[in-house]
């Protein structure tokens, strides 16, 4: 069925279908765009300061540069996102997940491996595309169609939502890309529960999902470096062990908790931590940017990000609340789970909660997919709030 206009009189077409400049910016959720964009300008301070501390300390490997012409290119998918039409987006959700998957196949053939991982297409715009990046927005956009009109109450609705959430994370997980696989079980764990599933059924899937785990760590049936990261993260408990590995396998844990201890009450100030000065903590720009945010802002700095991403989350949540459009709903929230999973990874990894694996901080650090795909989800999820329909099933009368 083609959409028809307002009027009624002819039916919408080219990117009239798609996109609609009538977004009623009075409803646009102000203290989620103004926070989002907040923490995107702190990020592009913090890798400023490291580009400038690289120059200065003649460090050999140097932060990538060019974050803020990343971060314009991907505003406009910012725009993209909110003009998007609600029914055009619940309509299509199928195909742009199907087309981020497609992408992601074709990286073992046209990929270009980096750190002894094959995860990025090169562009010619300035950027390098990680399609596992855009998979986050397909999982989202995907479950949300599926538990559009499914709340979980039978094990056979089980398997539409379920195929969609696992074929996605085992594509990931062989490429490897063991971060972005551990973000969308959260996402999908958290969609599951706010479309209706049990609790009991959800903490079976979380035990069974960590046994399965733990059998895979136990019986070598994970990557040799996996294992490495893993042995690694429970030796460092002991921080004897910690200190007697810093040269070794525990590099990186070690100078990621030196950088945040180093940072005191009220750190060391931008530029001037152990992180930027000394180079040695490995991807501090992206991986282990919170690390250097401790360092230089202290537990002060460190503890006001933490209650901004927290506000910064919750605020989906709430949108999500007052929106009672099944669809738009479930992508709102998924979106809050989204900037929540990733924060809670990455500040894990590098307090040493989490075993070391590589996740970027959407919003913060460098990386020109991270930051397209953050944008587009804060897009999206401001548009269907902004133009939050009336519905008439069951959960519009919900308290």
């Amino acid at each position: 069925m083609r959409p028809w206009s307002i009027k009624g009189t002819r039916p919408l077409s080219g990117w009239r279908s798609v996109l609609s400049l009538r977004v009623p910016w009075w409803r646009l959720d102000w203290p989620i765009l103004v926070l989002g964009l907040g923490i995107a300008a702190l990020g592009l301070v913090f890798v400023e300061h490291m580009a400038q501390a690289d120059e200065l300390f003649g460090h050999s490997n140097p932060v990538p540069k060019h974050q803020l012409v990343k971060a314009l290119i991907a505003v406009p998918f910012l725009v993209v996102g909110v003009l998007v039409r609600p029914r055009w987006l619940r309509r299509n959700a199928y195909t742009l997940y199907g087309a981020a998957l497609f992408l992601l196949c074709l990286v073992p053939f046209v990929g270009e491996e980096r750190n002894g991982a094959k995860l990025w297409i090169p562009l010619p715009i300035g950027l390098d595309l990680q399609p596992s990046e855009l998979v986050k927005i397909g999982v989202i956009l995907a479950l949300a169609r599926a538990l559009y009109r499914n709340r979980l109450a039978r094990w056979r609705d089980w398997r539409v939502p379920g195929l969609l959430a696992l074929v996605p994370f085992g594509l990931v997980l062989v490429q490897p890309d063991l971060g972005t696989a551990l973000t969308l079980v959260p996402v999908t764990l958290g969609l599951f529960w706010l479309a209706g599933a049990r609790t009991r059924v959800l903490v079976a899937l979380v035990l069974g999902t960590a046994l399965a785990a733990f059998c895979a760590w136990r019986f070598d049936l994970i990557h040799g470096y996996q294992r490495k990261r893993i042995d690694t993260w429970v030796d460092s408990f002991d921080y004897a062990s910690l200190i007697a590995n810093k040269n070794g396998a525990a590099f990186h844990p070690y100078h990621a908790r030196l950088s945040i201890g180093e940072g005191g009450w009220l750190g060391q100030g931008l530029g001037h931590g152990v992180a930027n000065e000394a180079g040695h903590l490995p991807e501090r720009s992206s991986d282990s940017i919170f690390a250097v945010i401790a360092d230089e802002g202290g537990f002060l700095g460190a503890s006001a990000l933490v209650a901004a991403y927290l506000l910064f989350a919750g605020l989906f949540l709430v949108a999500a609340g007052r929106t009672r459009e099944r669809f738009s709903r479930l992508v709102i929230a998924g979106t809050g789970l989204y900037f929540a999973a990733h924060f809670g990874i990455n500040a894990g990894v590098n307090l040493g909660l989490i075993p070391m694996t590589g996740l970027t901080l959407p919003l913060m650090s460098t990386g020109g997919s991270s930051m397209l795909v953050s944008l587009a989800l804060l897009g999206l999820a401001l548009g269907l709030s902004a133009r939050a329909e009336v519905a008439l099933d069951s959960d519009s009368f919900r308290e």
